[in-house]
C-alpha cells in the first residue's frame, strides 16, 4: 500500500514505511474522515459543505476545494503535476476516496474479526490481540460533534467491545482463565451493561479457583442492571449463578492461576484476596470513581509482573485515563494518570502510540488543572510522566517536565513523587555521549531515598541505573554488587522482570571483560562465550512482554560483539535489526562485498537517538565511515563520541558493549589525520 488511513483514534494518515504523513488543520482531517465514512462512495461538494460547517460561510465551496487539493498533495507527493489522482478523485458532482480494504484500520479491523470466526483459540487470539493493538482511541476522535460519523463510531466501538469479549473467550478456552481476569474487570467497569463481560469475568474467576470473587461479580451486576436499568440478569448470568453455586462440572475448564500453581481454597492468600475483594465490591459502588484509583493501582503491580500481565497493564491503563477524562474532573485524571509510576529503566518506548495517548492526555490535565499548591502534587505527577513517556524525543519539552517535576516534588518533601521525578530526569539525561557519571548520581540519589523510606521499586530501579552507569565506566567490581542486589530484590519482592536486566548483564560483562561476575547468582552455569551468553539472555526477553527492549537488541548485541573485535557484522537474514537498522545496514552490506550500497546506507543512516544506545549506535557509523572513507562521517562521529572517551561503548545500557569508545576514536583520529 502507497498509503494508508487510520481512524481507529484521531484521523491519520500513513505513508508507505508507515511514518505520519502531514495533514494539516482540523478541517482537512474532517474532509479526509467524511470520504472515509462514505467507504469509497462519491460524496457531493455540497453534501461536504453541509457536513463541515453547522452555517456555511462564504466561499465555503471553493474553501473544501482547497481542502482537497491539499490533501491530494499530502498522499500521493509523487503525484506529476497534470495528471489525475489515483486515491482522491473528483467523480460526478463531488469526491471519492478509492482506499482498497487494506489501506483503512478499520476496515482491517472488521476483517480480522471476521476471519477468526471459525479458528481455533489460539489463532483467534493472536489476531484479536494483533486487532485490538490497532486502536489508538475512540473512532473517528475529535471528531464528536460530526453527526455524520456518530453512527459509524458507535458502530465501530461495538465490534471493538465484541471483539475484547471473545478474547476473553479464547483465553478461557485456552485454559487462562487468571489472565483474561484484569482486561475483563476494566472491561465491565468501562462498560457495566454488557452481560457478556459480565459472564466472561464470572467465569474466568471461578476457573481461577476464585469463587467467591465469581459471584460477588454477578452480584455487583445484579445490583447494576436494577438499579440502572430497572430489569433483571439475562438468562446466561442467571444460569451460570446457579452452576457456580452448585460447582457445576461442565465449569471446571482450566484452575490454572497466573503463578502457575493452582489456586486452592485451602490456600490463605487465595482466601484473604477472595474475602477482600468481596468486601471492597460490597462498600464500594460499581460507579464510583475511588475504583478507577484503585484499579489503577493494581494495574501497576500487575506491570511489574512482565509477560501477559505487562501487556494487560499498558492496555488498560489507557482504558482507565480515557475513563477518567470522561468525567471532566481534573483532579482525578491527574491522580488515575500519575498513578501508573512504574520505575523505567530502559529508554525506548514499548507502545509509542500509547505513550503518545497517555502524554496528550496529560498535558490536557496539566491545561486544565489550576496552579495553586493543592494540586502541586498532582502537577508534578503529570511532569514525570510526559518525562517519562516521552523517552527518546528530540523535543526540549520532556527534560522541562522532568525539571519542573523534580523541582515541584523537592519543594513539597515528598520521597515518592521525588523518585518518580528522579525517574524522569533520568530517561531525560541522553542527550549527549558521555553522561554515564550524572546518571550515575541521579541514580545514586534514587537509590538512597528509596532505602531510606522502603520504596522497593525505585531501590530496584536504583541498583539498575547505577548498574548500567558503572558499566559504562567499565566499573564491573561495583556493577557486579549492584546486579547482586537487582537479583536479592526480584526474589524477595516476586519482581521476575528484573531478572532480564541481570541476565543482560552478565552477557555484557564476559563480552567486556572475558569473565562473568565472581557472584553470578544465576541458578544456570554461565555460557562459555559471549555469543552464547547473549543467545542465553535474548531467550529470556520471549514473553517478558517489553518489545520496546526486545525488537532488534539480539541482533545488535551480536554485531557489536563483532565490531568490539573488529570482526565482519553478521549476515544471517533471519537476523531482526528492528529500530537498529539505519545503523547496522552499512556494515551488514560491507559483510556482504557491497561497498556501494553500504556507502548509501551510510549517507541515509540519521544521527543515532537519544538513548542508551547513543554510544554504540555511534561506534557503528565510525566502523563503516573508517571502511568506507567517508571523512564527513568521521569528522561528525568524533565530534559525537569525543565526551565518552573514557567510557565502553554501549555498556552503559546494561545489555552490549561495542568496545571502549577511545579505541574508535584513536581509529578516527588516525584515518583523519593520514586523509590531510
Amino acid at each position: 500500500m502507497e498509503v494508508s488511513f487510520g481512524v481507529l483514534g484521531p484521523i491519520v494518515a500513513w505513508d508507505r514505511d508507515g511514518a505520519a504523513i502531514a495533514l494539516r488543520g482540523p478541517r482537512h482531517r474532517a474532509v479526509l474522515a467524511r470520504l472515509l465514512v462514505a467507504d469509497g462512495r462519491v460524496v457531493p461538494l455540497d453534501r461536504l459543505v453541509d457536513d463541515l460547517w453547522l452555517e456555511p460561510p462564504e466561499g465555503a465551496i471553493g474553501a473544501v476545494r482547497t481542502f482537497v487539493s491539499a490533501l491530494r498533495r499530502a498522499i500521493e507527493p509523487q503525484r506529476a503535476p497534470r495528471t489525475a489522482p489515483r486515491l482522491l478523485v473528483t467523480e460526478g458532482p463531488g469526491y471519492a476516496l478509492r482506499a482498497g480494504p487494506d489501506a483503512v484500520d478499520a476496515r482491517r479491523f472488521e476483517a480480522a474479526l471476521q476471519a477468526v470466526a471459525d479458528a481455533d483459540p489460539a489463532v483467534q487470539l493472536a489476531r484479536l490481540e494483533d486487532a485490538l493493538r490497532w486502536w489508538r482511541g475512540p473512532a473517528y476522535a475529535g471528531l464528536d460533534d460530526a453527526p455524520w460519523a456518530r453512527t459509524e463510531r458507535a458502530r465501530l466501538a461495538e465490534l471493538r467491545l465484541h471483539a475484547v469479549e471473545r478474547r476473553a473467550a479464547a483465553l478461557l478456552a485456552l485454559g487462562r482463565a487468571a489472565a483474561a481476569v484484569p482486561d475483563l474487570d476494566a472491561h465491565v467497569a468501562e462498560h457495566p451493561w454488557r452481560e457478556e463481560g459480565w459472564r466472561l469475568l464470572a467465569l474466568a474467576l471461578y476457573r481461577s479457583g476464585r469463587q467467591a470473587d465469581a459471584l460477588a461479580v454477578l452480584q455487583r451486576a445484579r445490583r447494576m442492571l436494577v438499579a440502572e436499568l430497572a430489569i433483571e440478569p439475562g438468562p446466561a448470568l442467571r444460569a451460570l449463578e446457579h452452576d457456580i453455586l452448585v460447582q457445576a462440572e461442565h465449569l471446571t475448564g482450566s484452575v490454572a492461576s497466573g503463578t502457575g500453581r493452582a489456586a486452592s481454597a485451602d490456600d490463605p492468600v487465595s482466601q484473604v484476596w477472595a474475602e477482600a475483594a468481596a468486601a471492597y465490591d460490597r462498600a464500594t459502588a460499581a460507579d464510583a470513581r475511588a475504583r478507577l484509583e484503585t484499579t489503577v493501582g493494581l494495574l501497576r503491580d500487575l506491570a511489574v509482573t512482565g509477560g501477559d500481565g505487562l501487556q494487560a497493564a499498558r492496555r488498560q491503563r489507557v482504558a482507565a485515563v480515557a475513563a477518567a477524562e470522561e468525567l471532566s474532573d481534573p483532579q482525578l485524571t491527574a491522580r488515575v494518570i500519575g498513578a501508573f509510576h512504574v520505575p523505567a529503566s530502559w529508554t525506548r518506548l514499548d507502545d509509542p502510540e500509547q505513550a503518545a495517548t497517555v502524554v496528550a492526555a496529560a498535558e490536557r490535565t496539566l491545561a486544565r488543572l489550576p496552579r495553586d499548591e493543592e494540586s502541586a502534587a498532582a502537577r508534578a505527577r503529570l511532569l514525570a510522566t510526559i518525562a517519562l513517556e516521552s523517552r527518546g524525543s528530540d523535543s526540549p519539552r520532556p527534560a522541562h517536565a522532568a525539571r519542573e517535576a523534580e523541582a515541584i516534588a523537592r519543594r513539597l518533601d515528598n520521597p515518592a513523587l521525588l523518585a518518580f521525578a528522579l525517574n524522569g530526569r533520568w530517561m531525560q539525561r541522553f542527550e549527549r555521549a558521555g553522561l554515564a557519571p550524572e546518571r550515575d548520581a541521579i541514580g545514586a540519589e534514587l537509590l538512597a531515598l528509596a532505602e531510606r523510606h522502603g520504596l522497593v521499586t525505585y531501590e530496584l530501579l536504583g541498583h539498575l541505573i547505577r548498574l548500567q552507569a558503572r558499566s559504562a565506566l567499565a566499573d564491573f567490581a561495583a556493577a557486579d554488587g549492584h546486579a547482586a542486589a537487582v537479583d536479592r530484590l526480584a526474589t524477595r519482592h516476586e519482581l521476575p522482570l528484573a531478572r532480564v536486566f541481570t541476565g543482560w548483564y552478565r552477557a555484557l560483562r564476559l563480552a567486556a571483560t572475558g569473565t562473568p561476575p565472581a557472584e553470578d547468582g544465576s541458578s544456570t552455569p554461565s555460557p562459555d562465550t559471549a555469543e552464547a551468553a547473549y543467545r542465553a539472555a535474548a531467550a529470556q526477553l520471549d514473553g517478558a512482554g517489553m518489545p520496546g527492549l526486545a525488537r532488534g537488541l539480539p541482533a545488535l548485541a551480536l554485531l557489536c560483539l563483532r565490531v568490539s573485535r573488529r570482526e565482519p557484522a553478521p549476515t544471517d537474514p533471519s537476523l531482526d535489526w528492528g529500530p537498529y537498522t539505519p545503523w547496522a545496514r552499512p556494515l551488514v552490506l560491507l559483510a556482504d562485498g557491497d561497498a556501494d550500497a553500504a556507502a548509501g546506507a551510510l549517507r541515509a543512516a540519521p544521527e543515532p537517538p537519544p538513548d542508551l544506545l547513543l554510544e554504540a549506535t555511534w561506534c557503528l557509523i565510525a566502523q563503516a565511515a573508517l571502511a568506507l572513507g567517508d571523512r564527513a562521517r568521521c569528522e561528525r562521529t568524533r565530534t559525537a563520541l569525543a565526551p565518552a572517551a573514557s567510557e565502553l561503548a554501549g555498556a552503559g545500557s546494561g545489555f552490549l558493549t561495542a568496545g571502549p569508545v577511545a579505541d574508535h576514536l584513536a581509529e578516527l583520529d588516525a584515518a583523519l589525520t593520514s586523509g590531510r
